[in-house]
């Protein structure tokens, strides 16, 4: 759904979600973009808008298939938000019939494949120094001196994860909330409460930075991964199972690949005027 018209009084979206995480996606190749602070918070409204937990705006790339900007519902931008990648991944493969397609985000350039298992997106090499994190000061990122010692880890935006014995017990709106905006996140930072379910099983649920409780996080799950595998807790490859369902994540040498549902809900037009 491309805009082309640069004077048009009508936006075309698209709604869709992974694992229940859900996006809105605006195609704007072709034309400049339109996004602002006020109009990612008046879509992002649940009453009063479209809602959804991050918006991507599609765009076009010098040195990539499609570029992708990532908004919160508050207004803020997202350096990364790997269910929205797959999302849009999927929409450019099947748009297109192939079964690759390179991403360029804040992130850096991403890789995407199609496999049986859905959308694969490789979210890039974990960040694991203080200072690209980003953290306000040089400690020891495997355990921050924050109550329960979070792992800190950079995927293109803020992570704390937290290894607890039952993630359900946690309560998530008043720890996440309390983490977000911890002064150690100068950025503010996405905050995991994960506990173990098997071997190579994890149970994540997420308070995401800018949104609040959502159904799933991919970049949150990769960050848990990462986590998980640096403390020996699984290894390098594991499924991660969120409020939305499991997302599969495998820690390679070219980076952190994410793999799992996703789903077109509807399409629709925003009124500019």
């Amino acid at each position: 759904m491309r805009l082309m018209n640069t004077h048009a009084t009508h936006i075309p979206f698209m709604k869709m979600h992974g694992l229940g995480n859900d996006f809105v996606v605006i195609d704007s190749r072709g034309r400049d973009s339109l996004m602002t602070e006020e109009l990612a918070r008046a879509m992002g409204d649940r009453h009063r808008g479209v809602g959804y937990d991050q918006l991507a705006e599609i765009t076009d790339a010098d040195d990539a298939d499609i570029h992708l900007t990532f908004w919160n519902s508050d207004g803020s931008q997202a350096g990364a938000c790997g269910n929205a990648t797959r999302c849009v991944a999927q929409h450019v493969m099947s748009e297109s019939g192939a079964k690759g397609v390179r991403i360029r985000t804040a992130r850096g350039l991403l890789e995407a494949r199609m496999t049986p298992g859905g959308p694969s997106v490789n979210m890039g090499l974990p960040q694991t120094h203080w200072q690209e994190v980003p953290l306000a000061q040089d400690v020891d990122t495997r355990a921050l001196p924050i109550e329960g010692a979070p792992h800190a880890v950079g995927m293109g935006n803020p992570h704390a994860v937290f290894f607890v014995d039952n993630a359900e017990a946690v309560d998530l709106p008043m720890r996440g909330a309390a983490v977000e905006h911890d002064p150690l996140f100068p950025e503010a930072t996405n905050v995991e409460f994960v506990s173990k379910l098997g071997e190579n099983k994890l149970r994540m649920r997420v308070w995401e930075r800018g949104a609040g409780i959502t159904l799933a996080c991919g970049s949150g799950a990769c960050a848990t991964l990462v986590a998980a595998h640096a403390q020996g807790i699984t290894g390098a490859k594991a499924e991660i199972v969120l409020d939305g369902g499991s997302l599969f994540i495998e820690q390679r040498d070219d980076g952190v690949w994410m793999t799992g549902a996703t789903a077109h809900v509807f399409d629709g037009q925003w009124r500019l005027t």
